[in-house]
């Protein structure tokens, strides 16, 4: 085992591919082809003299040995970058949190957190990406993120099937919510009836995650009318205000409903709960990592209180 070899680029690539889950994606991130994605990989799997990642249908996951690898590769990455600061003459961020966000967090809880933190940690730097719940759970395994805020629905299984488990901090939870056209038939009342939604069109956006048909009400005893897809949270919120289908939107996302939407709760069948949490690797956290766990709980509790909808017509 010899690591005195291996370079930069190769800890860069290594940490790409833990973060991106395959190799075609990490290549795309950087910018190279995948043979070359490739033999980096060999070569520091050759240095450790142990195979890194398990390589899977569904693409990689870091092995115990990879784990170890990148939790030291973090170290000297994170340095060489601090390095790079301090000589370009970059202010030091010791104070610096790396987060990443699913987008329906981005809308309305992220802006609370963030506004507060700036009146009450002026010092603290907060950056990190918006992402999907894989892609985010890898960004916290290979040490690239320090917290992730993601959301589930029941029966409400961890993030991922790794060891350790990761440390989660729930947030809130709270029912789901349909989004309603204020000129619909349905917006006269303050519920909706769940044998209501039969024969309605619907804008969804394509998962794999949990909720398959994101934006559909689950449960539904039919085939779904799909009128439009959308991956964007708004984008979806202005085709119900101009009346062009109805959507599932988690409470948090109320008070960012447009005009001509009614945000309403849905009666009968199963409860649908979704939880927002926090994730992250279980060792104790930074005090600025726990202070921003602590603003977007606030927020997560602020964006909770019951918002005004559009009238019905």
């Amino acid at each position: 085992m010899d690591f005195t070899d291996v370079s930069l680029t190769a800890l860069r690539v290594f940490r790409a591919v833990a973060e991106q889950g395959t190799f075609t994606s990490a290549a795309a991130s950087l910018g190279y082809t995948q043979s070359a994605v490739s033999r980096q990989i060999a070569a520091i799997e050759r240095a450790a003299d142990a195979e890194l990642l398990e390589r899977r249908r569904d693409g990689v996951r870091l092995t115990a040995a990879g784990r170890i690898v990148m939790r030291r590769a973090k170290v000297v990455l994170d340095e060489i970058e601090a390095t790079a600061r301090e000589l370009s003459g970059l202010p030091e961020q010791a104070g610096t949190v790396r987060l990443g966000w699913l987008p329906s967090a981005g809308a309305v809880l992220l802006p609370l957190a963030l506004t507060a933190l700036r009146r009450s940690d002026p010092g603290l730097h907060v950056v990190g990406r918006e992402g999907t719940t894989p892609s985010l759970v890898r960004a916290v395994r290979a040490g690239s993120l320090d917290l992730a805020l993601l959301a589930s629905a029941p029966p409400f299984r961890p993030p991922d099937t790794e060891s350790p488990p990761l440390a989660v901090q729930t947030l809130s939870e709270r029912p789901l919510r349909l989004a309603v056209p204020a000129t619909h038939p349905l917006a006269r009342g303050d519920s909706v009836d769940v044998a209501d939604l039969r024969g309605q069109r619907w804008i969804a956006g394509t998962s794999s995650g949990e909720d398959r048909l994101l934006g559909v009400w689950p449960g539904l005893d039919e085939r779904p009318d799909i009128a439009h897809t959308a991956r964007d949270w708004l984008a979806k919120l202005h085709l119900v205000a101009a009346g062009f289908g109805l959507t599932t939107v988690p409470a948090t996302l109320a008070s960012a409903a447009p005009p001509g939407v009614r945000v309403l709760p849905v009666r009968g069948g199963p409860q649908e709960t979704r939880r927002l949490f926090l994730a992250r690797l279980p060792h104790p956290p930074t005090d600025p990592v726990t202070r921003v766990a602590t603003a977007l709980r606030a927020a997560a509790l602020e964006a909770d209180l019951p918002a005004p909808s559009s009238p019905p017509s």
